[in-house]
């Protein structure tokens, strides 16, 4: 079900974009706002809605109702983790060249040396 929302939501993500590009934009009659014929269009009523319209109504819905359904579906997902689905780290086993006595992977240090004690400044 979650692989076919996703296909769904590609196809329709896709379509509206095609849709959205053939449409011309309401600036195509441009010459009219600067006094050739009728300036009234350009920011005025549309007239009927195009079938091109329409088809971006119904593909933006769709996107929308499968971008909601995706993300009520991803917020409940429950024990799909990949963190607790994974195996706990296998230690390797001790060898002969590590010292019996020194703890696993704890770096050797040097012992702290004493701190110098600081010159009065001379006058």
């Amino acid at each position: 079900m979650h692989v076919l929302l996703i296909f769904i939501h590609v196809v329709v993500c896709i379509a509206l974009i095609m849709i959205v590009l053939l449409q011309t934009g309401k600036g195509a009659d441009m010459g009219a706002a600067f006094g050739g014929g009728s300036s009234q269009s350009l920011f005025g009523s549309t007239g009927a809605s195009t079938f091109l319209s329409k088809a971006t109504t119904v593909a933006a819905v769709v996107f929308m109702i499968t971008s909601l359904a995706l993300a009520y579906m991803s917020s409940n997902r429950t024990g799909k983790s990949v963190i607790t689905n994974t195996p706990a780290p296998v230690s390797a086993p001790a060898t002969s060249e590590t010292k019996p006595d020194a703890a696993p992977n704890t770096p050797q240090t040097a012992a702290p040396s004493q701190p110098q004690p600081e010159s009065a400044p001379k006058k």
